[in-house]
């Protein structure tokens, strides 16, 4: 979206994002693992403090409403979502902002755990001209020079995500900044992403990104992306180039523009599929609240999956090379709330665990827009982490470079995990309490806790498979009401934890046995897959010496055994035609002890080869929360029919049906139920006939095409 240029008082504020409508709350699961024995946490005394004795908590004693009020937490360290990345907590500076490269700054991020900072900043990197430091038609403040940024990131011991200017930039002006940036300057700057929201330039009717551009297709966007990764990656081969995609389920996600074959992310990914090497996709959920905000976070998973299938069908076996930076995001709405805080680590964690290699606040200064009380404190509608000291009306934030509740989301993170560390599976039974978990490099393994309601605290009662905490009190640190900072604090007494309303809690055990002796196997992948069967195969550890290898599929916080082989391969047989399965491969050494888990794998089987009835699915018109589809079905057997019903599964919960024709569909959750409507009831046999039947569908989030279709019974073909 456009950024305001900044006015005499230093005040700048960015437009407000198209919200989307309110997302169902997450499905609840309490699971137990086959894997291994489920150990529940105790904790008998209060935990020692790191310097001195822990802050005294006055939430840390059980009562009887909090014992009505337990919520059961199921952490799974057998089932991996990945490994935290160094580039995983990232932030936007902006080219405004006279306060970014601020010692104070520099320092606050460090300690924050931010390892990317983000430059020019959003629509700026599309009108800013590197050589000279100029954004014609925006402000540019001083201090911001480039060279002065990279002297903040190196400060700070992260790394830049670079915004080469495609809107009215050139592909030798980038290839010449990588020069200048890593050959001349000796930066290493790795990642450069290919203009910002550039769908956002008018071709859909809706236009703040600058792009000077004729053509503003989707496919000019692409064969410049292919122009811009030569000339720059000739400087320098070892750089990563972004290009810029929707986010599936919001706006322009679906649409097909004046003289395209298809929208957005089509068009671009089959061009470009096979050169770029990360995806870029932006979120700012919206809603009235930033309640309700944190409840969409739920669409995340859907939408991010639906990325990497998009990436999966164009680039194929070259699919695992490609990553997803979600490289802008925030709730819109009562951004500097405690909700907002808590949206904010609830958000980075669910997008990380989801296949995310880095996500970037927006941003670090910005400035007030609003002045409204939320939570009992002022909140000035400022997308900023730090305050910028600016005023609405005789209104004005706090001190230059003051914490906002978000910053404090964000730092709490370092609490759960640092790069390196892999994530786990967690989940909750209760749909105010989210959960995030990582088994840290040292052994430990940490939980975050967000209870999202205002009003009640919450009991946790914590059940761990694939780990045995000790019998000793864990190490807890909260960020709630009357928290200044990210507080540790004593443990609950009894031992499960209570979660004060509107808090983040991290709770971080110490293991009772020694881990195994092998390390986790490498990447699995698919070497060959069926409908009914696939093979994987994968490296062995790089310390230690396995004597098995099992195959485990991730069933929520649960595990079920696929597989084991006593080689680096293993075929899956048994699986259900056009399916999706998330695996992981554990190494067992020879006392028995299982591995940290493998980095995930997700695959689909195919459509039956051989079936008596095929169907074509397609989506004829989207509108990012809507679609109109149409479905063919024949028969290719050699029996006619007479009388026909057609069932399929929407892969994301957020789709339906809302009026059809040509057949009687009805819906119950996810599942859809087709009949015949009588005049079409029989189809002749090997093709002699079709089926067509259309509807107008809903898509809160993501809109996946369903997999698998059953005509009578039978699993069909699909085209």
């Amino acid at each position: 979206m456009p950024l305001a240029h900044l006015p005499a008082t230093g005040r700048l504020s960015r437009p407000p994002r198209r919200a989307g409508r309110t997302a169902g709350r997450r499905p609840a699961a309490t699971l137990v693992c086959a894997l291994a024995t489920v150990a529940a946490l105790a904790a008998a005394s209060p935990a020692p403090a790191e310097t001195g004795q822990a802050a005294a908590d006055p939430a840390a004693t059980v009562t009887a409403a909090d014992e009505a009020s337990t919520v059961k937490v199921s952490v799974n360290a057998g089932v991996g979502l990945g490994t935290i990345d160094k580039a995983a907590f990232g932030v936007n500076h902006a080219l405004w902002d006279s306060h970014m490269n601020d010692p104070e700054v520099t320092g606050l991020l460090g300690e924050a755990g931010v390892g990317m900072m983000r430059y020019p900043g959003g629509s700026y990197g599309d009108i800013y001209h590197w050589k000279d430091h100029t954004a014609p038609g925006g402000y540019v403040a001083p201090g911001t020079t480039f060279d002065e940024f990279m002297g903040s990131v190196r400060a700070s011991g992260s790394q830049p995500m670079i915004i080469a200017n495609y809107g009215t930039g050139t592909p030798q002006e980038a290839a010449d900044w990588v020069r200048y940036a890593n050959v001349t300057r000796g930066y290493g700057a790795k990642y450069w992403e290919i203009g910002n929201e550039i769908y956002g330039n008018g071709h859909y009717g809706s236009g703040w990104e600058a792009d000077d551009h004729p053509d503003k297709s989707p496919r000019e966007y692409a064969r410049n992306v292919l122009a811009y990764a030569e000339a720059m990656k000739a400087v320098d081969p070892t750089i990563k180039i972004g290009a810029v995609l929707t986010t599936p389920g919001d706006w322009p996600d679906g649409i097909t523009g004046p003289g395209d074959s298809a929208d957005w992310n089509h068009t671009v990914l089959s061009t470009v599929a096979g050169t770029i090497d990360f995806a870029i996709v932006h979120s700012y959920p919206g809603g009235a609240t930033a309640d309700e905000a944190l409840d969409r976070t739920a669409r995340l998973p859907g939408q991010l999956r639906e990325v990497r299938r998009q990436i999966d069908r164009y680039a194929g076996e070259r699919s695992s090379k490609i990553g997803i930076a979600l490289t802008e995001v925030n709730s819109n709405v009562q951004m500097n709330s405690r909700p907002n805080g808590l949206f904010a680590a609830d958000t980075y964690m669910t997008a990380l665990e989801n296949g995310v290699f880095n996500v970037d606040w927006w941003n670090v200064h910005n400035g007030p827009t609003k002045v409204e009380t939320v939570d009992g404190d002022t909140d000035f509608n400022d997308f900023g982490l730090l305050s910028s000291g600016g005023c609405v009306g005789d209104v004005c934030e706090p001190t230059v470079n003051t914490p906002f509740h978000p910053y404090f989301g964000i730092k709490s993170l370092t609490k759960l995990g640092r790069p390196g560390d892999t994530m786990v599976a967690s989940s909750t039974d209760s749909d105010q309490v989210s959960a995030h978990a990582v088994h840290r490099a040292d052994g430990t393994l940490s939980v975050m806790l967000i209870n999202k309601d205002p009003l009640n605290s919450r009991t946790a009662d914590i059940r761990y498979a694939g780990y045995t905490p000790t019998a000793q009190a864990p190490v807890v640190h909260r960020y709630g009401r009357g928290d200044t900072d990210v507080t540790r604090v004593a443990a609950t007494a009894g031992g499960d934890q209570v979660l004060p309303p509107y808090s983040i809690t991290t709770i971080t055990v110490a293991p009772h046995a020694a881990a195994a002796s092998v390390g986790a196997p490498g990447t699995p992948k698919t070497t060959a897959v069926g409908s009914s069967t696939a093979t994987v195969s994968w490296t062995a550890p790089a310390n230690g010496k396995a004597v098995r290898y099992e195959v485990y599929e991730r069933l929520g916080t649960n595990a079920q055994l696929l597989a084991t082989s006593t080689t680096t391969s293993a075929t899956l047989h048994n699986l259900p035609p056009g399916s999706e399965h998330t695996v992981n491969v554990l190494a067992r050494d020879a006392d028995g002890r299982l591995s940290r888990p493998s980095e995930p794998l997700t695959f689909a089987t195919t459509a039956p080869r051989d079936s008596s009835c095929l169907v074509n699915y397609r989506v004829d018109s989207g509108w990012a929360s809507g679609f109109v589809a149409t479905v063919t079905v024949a028969n290719v057997g050699d029996a006619p029919i007479n009388g026909w019903t057609l069932d399929f599964t929407w892969p994301s919960i957020g789709q339906s049906v809302q009026s059809s024709w040509n057949a009687n569909v009805t819906s119950s959750g996810t599942r859809v139920h087709v009949t015949d409507n009588g005049a079409n009831a029989e189809l002749a046999p090997r093709g002699g006939s079709t089926v067509t039947f259309g509807f107008v569908g809903t898509n809160d989030g993501a809109n996946p095409t369903p997999t698998t279709f059953t005509l009578n019974g039978t699993v069909c073909r699909t085209s």
